[in-house]
């Protein structure tokens, strides 16, 4: 795809370019803070509207984050008594669509009441969207999930008459939900955001993405140094390990405790944050309960430390403040596994070298020997040796370092990729627009 200068965000757009929307459970969510820079990137180079199909949660959300909710569409349940009025005016007028409509999306067989619940009320959003599409122009509706939030793109797309596509990504392959191959069928095009869920994806079911499949990576969610002063990595003691992201059984994080046991029986002076979380309204979740727990048997209360969630506008401070960040990465027993975690990105870009497993796409940026450190998953041992190594070598960790610093801050450029998804949204329609003509 050739380049282009970008446009700045009050430059107009030029004419004849694809209304896009957007469809998101919730937007912005301090979880997702590459769907935040990719959206706000878009935005300089598409008309795009953000419908959110939940109601806002700005929890932990940075001040860019924040700034840029008031833009969106939120739902929510205040929206019920809309989707239920189209509803009715859908069965009234195309009973037969609308029937057809929910035997494709409803009549599945979920996996738990969770999973119907998210995609019952995507449902009835979609339907609501497909109004709304019409009413604001919109010429094609991506989903950057293939699940709640692809049902109601394609729903919505459905009645508006106009195309939809969507992501996919480690853990949405594999336990995949039963409508999925149908998604990748009736979608456009399908992006995904590393080489080794490309693959996946082009194989999945019946090869239904199979040659509709477009690789754009994610872009830098924090605006790197530019030139990251790693020299003093590794020069004091205690070794500052750092490790971030949401608990969930494809982290491993329980791995990484196990391996910081090794580290103190062989006398490594080191301390780690553990920084993330797992937890409810209504307290700890089992995962982060669990976790607390083999910290304590463990005996490593004084070592680990765990801070709970934090917020986007924290991750820079924390980088700079640590010398190794680890991610432990497993494939659970379900098959559901990670990509690439953006923090390994942010991580890498922010000159920390980083030890990893070869977990699904992983090596694609820890690049065993020169960004990083990688190690089979489930191997406590082999995750300590890889942070001695790096202990006791700190030239060798510096220059990793700076070699993840030039890879992230090349593959993962914001302009870069921004452009090409953009570029992706403009082809693609004109694909379709074309296929319609002829």
């Amino acid at each position: 795809m050739t380049e282009r200068s970008v446009p700045a965000a009050s430059t107009p757009l030029p004419p004849g370019l694809p209304h896009v929307a957007y469809v998101l459970l919730w937007y912005p969510l301090f979880t997702q803070p590459f769907i935040f820079r990719e959206v706000e990137g878009l935005k300089a180079r598409l008309p795009l509207t953000v419908y959110s199909l939940y109601a806002r949660n700005l929890r932990h959300c940075s001040t860019e984050m924040r700034a840029a909710a008031p833009a969106v569409r939120a739902f929510g349940s205040k929206a019920w008594p809309r989707f239920t009025l189209e509803l009715l005016r859908q069965l009234l007028t195309h009973p037969v669509r609308l029937g057809r409509l929910f035997r494709r999306c409803m009549v599945r067989r979920w996996r738990s009441l969770e999973t119907f619940g998210e995609n019952l009320w995507a449902f009835s959003a979609g339907v609501y969207l497909g109004r709304l599409c019409r009413e604001d122009g919109i010429d094609m509706i991506h989903a950057p999930w293939p699940r709640g939030t692809a049902t109601a793109a394609w729903v919505a797309a459905s009645i508006a008459g106009i195309p939809f596509s969507t992501s996919a990504r480690g853990d949405n392959l594999e336990p995949a939900d039963p409508d999925l191959g149908d998604k990748l069928r009736a979608a456009l095009f399908v992006r995904a955001n590393n080489a080794a869920d490309q693959a996946r994806i082009e194989h999945f079911d019946q090869g239904q993405a199979k040659n509709k499949t477009y690789l754009v990576y994610n872009s830098l969610t924090l605006p790197p140094p530019p030139s990251p002063d790693n020299e003093t990595l590794l020069q004091r003691r205690p070794v500052r390990l750092l490790a971030v992201g949401r608990f969930d059984v494809t982290k491993g994080f329980d791995v990484l405790l196990k391996a910081c046991a090794i580290l103190r029986e062989r006398g490594l002076d080191f301390t780690l944050t553990l920084a993330g979380g797992g937890g409810t309204a209504m307290g700890l979740g089992p995962l982060e309960a669990a976790l607390l727990k083999l910290r304590k048997d463990l005996g490593l209360e004084e070592r680990v430390r765990m801070p709970g969630l934090v917020s986007h506008n924290e991750l820079p401070r924390m980088l700079q403040e640590h010398d190794i960040f680890v991610a432990p990465c497993v494939v659970h027993a379900s098959g559901r596994r990670d990509g690439i975690p953006n923090t390994v990105i942010e991580a890498l870009a922010y000159g920390l070298p980083v030890v990893s497993t070869t977990v699904n796409a992983l090596p694609e940026v820890v690049r065993d020997g020169r960004t990083g450190l990688t190690v089979p998953p489930n191997d406590p041992s082999a995750l300590a040796d890889a942070v001695i190594r790096l202990a006791e070598h700190p030239g060798e960790a510096r220059v990793m370092g700076r070699n993840g610093h030039c890879l992230a801050s090349e593959m993962f450029d914001h302009q870069t990729n921004n452009q090409r998804l953009a570029e992706l949204f403009i082809s693609q329609y004109a694909r379709w627009r074309k296929s319609c003509a002829a």
